[in-house]
């Protein structure tokens, strides 16, 4: 079993329009809500994958019993720890390809409340075989609040978050981060243009097995124990690419616990992120876009 730890989860209520007014009214012509957030996404993929998954987190008000519900509708198994404040909300307006994104912050979380996420997380832990720790702090959680997550789990630990709480989770000793570029050049303060200066980077992740770059459509850079690896899907179709990084870091989780070596971890991130970024709901894909998508990616080692 894998556990997907979600702190901050939400409900994904995604708009597609034909045009944009953003001084006036709006009508979309398709509206799609799931429960979302990275951790979900995480969990969602990996439960269409056929794995066994457990999703751990804190949920409340009118929105979180609606995650909760949606989750049960999908057969994900889940045990939120019940907080005061209500669950986010995020939005996605789909124009013309683009996604423009608006996050709540979410729920400020109690030391009581959290205190009990620990005792089920704990308890959890007992016979699975990976854990992911996956997206945002809600407020009133430490950014080291990752990092004590992962030293307290004695399994593999992926980690996909930012800032701070990025950098401490990787010196707790996450088998796996999973950054994008821009949260990586966060972390650096500069740029970085070419694969040396993205590995070079990568570095500063101390204590991190693994770290993994997500780049969008030019796929996936990675720095491992055992070398260095690009990996590059074809151009996927229009979509929705919300939750594209999501599936690279439930494959790469996949791959870990199945015990694959790391250019095939990386074929099969590539190919589900491609499929996710086409598909028209966030967190979402079409095997056959997949198992398509599967067949055209390229892995070279870079180092």
């Amino acid at each position: 079993m894998i556990i997907v730890v979600c702190l901050n989860p939400a409900l994904d209520v995604t708009h597609h329009v034909d045009a944009v007014d953003w001084g006036g009214v709006n009508r979309p012509r398709a509206v799609r809500a799931r429960p979302g957030g990275k951790g979900l996404n995480v969990a969602r993929t990996l439960h269409a994958l056929g794995v066994d998954v457990l999703v751990l987190g804190l949920a409340g008000g009118i929105t979180g019993a609606g995650v909760e519900a949606a989750l049960r509708e999908r057969c994900v198994p889940a045990a939120f720890t019940p907080v005061a404040g209500e669950t986010r909300r995020t939005f996605s307006v789909v124009h013309d390809s683009k996604v423009t994104a608006f996050y709540e912050a979410g729920p400020a979380v109690s030391e009581e409340e959290f205190a009990g996420f620990r005792h089920g997380y704990e308890q959890a832990l007992d016979g699975a075989a990976a854990v992911v720790l996956s997206g945002s702090l809600p407020p009133g959680l430490e950014p080291a609040t990752y990092a004590t997550l992962i030293q307290g789990a004695g399994i593999p630990a992926v980690l996909d978050t930012h800032g701070e709480a990025l950098r401490l989770g990787a010196a707790a000793g996450a088998a796996i981060v999973k950054p994008n570029l821009a949260e990586l050049e966060s972390l650096t303060g500069h740029k970085l243009a070419t694969p040396d200066e993205m590995v070079g980077a990568a570095g500063q992740l101390r204590g991190a097995q693994a770290v993994v770059v997500t780049l969008g459509p030019d796929g996936l850079l990675a720095a491992t124990g055992d070398g260095c690896w690009r990996a590059r899907a074809p151009a996927a179709a229009a979509g929705n690419a919300t939750g594209a990084g999501d599936a690279v870091a439930a494959a790469l989780t996949h791959g870990l616990v199945l015990g694959r070596p790391w250019d095939e971890r990386l074929r099969h991130a590539a190919a589900l992120g491609a499929a996710t970024a086409a598909a028209p709901v966030a967190g979402e894909f079409r095997r056959q876009d997949y198992l398509g998508a599967l067949t055209a990616v390229t892995v070279e080692e870079v180092r």
